[in-house]
């Protein structure tokens, strides 16, 4: 064989081996990422559901650990339900309900009434725990309809109004016997608030953590990308994953309160569930639907409450006037359809779904 043959031979082999080498080394990187990638997406995420307050709840959490806290946290909601339900007897707002005064013994008492008197102070009285006697006599309460034609709504308002209870740092009082405190329009965003403090004390960043559809969303999703929830469509026969919008959550509380499914009918007269402390009687206005954005979903949902009292106009005027607030509002349009209204720093984070 010449010796220029066998150098091109040679030459041939080499050439041969290196872009095998090449090759193996590009495949390599490009399995190693798309192994990492695939691990990331999934690693760690944690999907846990349940019931407490007479609803559910569903939590997403990343946790490095994989941990499962679900023992943990039905325990933490067990305690607030001793201190905050009226469905339960010896729960500390029954003990209060049924007597004049409570020395608080657990923790969430006193912050739920703090944040209450905010709220009922700038709703000029909308939001308001009190009206407890009265949402029992329409229907609304632990016990079902009671409403009877004799009933005097007028001498049931003697008993509402946050101003006729008084408390401290360790005491509830009543000023005005009879007071009955509710705390159901804003104990759901409360208690999501909690588990996310929960979650938050136990080292986990990216949650969304969701009770009886009031959310709390921290971080981002497996994918790296904002937690983002969907706003029903204001109908009464729409099924629950009928949508109208979807929202991006950036660390923040989500509560929506609305009229078109709560309610029953009553002499051919359809009767909301939200009822206004001022007059006594169920709202009526075209507001269908009130969600609100805040830095805690307890703050949300006790504005989405107050909203859905205040009607459209005073609404709309509320989210200008309080700038810890957004709003997305869904309102008749008074011709068989509907209108919506968003706060405009929401907007960004707000988009629409297409009817098909």
């Amino acid at each position: 064989m010449r010796p220029n043959a066998r150098k091109n031979i040679i030459y041939s082999i080499v050439l041969l081996v290196a872009i095998m080498l090449v090759y193996s080394w590009r495949n390599r990187d490009k399995t190693e990422t798309e192994l990492t990638e695939t691990t990331v997406a999934v690693a760690g995420k944690m999907t846990l559901s349940g019931k407490t307050m007479g609803t559910t709840y569903n939590i997403t959490y990343l946790d490095e650990e994989s941990r499962d806290l679900q023992n943990s946290i039905d325990s933490l909601l067990v305690v607030f339900n001793q201190s905050l339900s009226t469905y339960i007897p010896d729960s500390e707002l029954s003990q209060f309900n049924q007597g004049d005064t409570l020395d608080f013994n657990l923790p969430y008492l006193l912050p739920v009434l703090q944040q209450s008197k905010v709220v009922f102070d700038n709703t000029n009285g909308a939001f308001d725990p009190t009206v407890g006697p009265l949402v029992n006599i329409w229907g609304f309460g632990p016990s079902g309809p009671e409403l009877k034609d004799s009933v005097d709504i007028k001498n049931l308002l003697t008993t509402v109004g946050f101003s006729k209870i008084e408390f401290d740092q360790k005491q509830l009082r009543k000023k005005v016997s009879g007071i009955y405190l509710d705390f159901s329009a804003i104990a759901k965003g409360y208690g999501s608030d909690v588990v996310a403090e929960f979650l938050k004390n136990k080292g986990v960043s990216n949650y969304l953590v969701e009770i009886g559809g009031e959310l709390v969303a921290n971080g981002t999703n497996e994918k790296g990308e904002l937690w983002k929830v969907g706003v029903n469509r204001p109908e009464e026969s729409a099924n629950a994953s009928d949508l109208i919008s979807i929202i991006a959550l950036q660390n923040r509380g989500m509560a929506t309160s609305g009229n078109y499914r709560n309610y029953y009918v009553r002499d051919s007269v359809k009767i909301s569930h939200t009822i206004n402390p001022a007059t006594g009687y169920p709202v009526n206005h075209t507001l269908l639907s009130a969600t609100v954005l805040a830095d805690n979903c307890m703050t949300a949902d006790a504005y989405a409450t107050a909203m859905m009292v205040m009607g459209k106009d005073k609404a709309i005027a509320l989210d200008s006037a309080l700038s810890e607030i957004e709003v997305f509002l869904i309102y008749d349009d008074g011709q068989g359809g509907f209108k919506t209204f968003a706060s405009e720093s929401l907007k960004p984070f707000l988009s629409f779904v297409q009817e098909n």
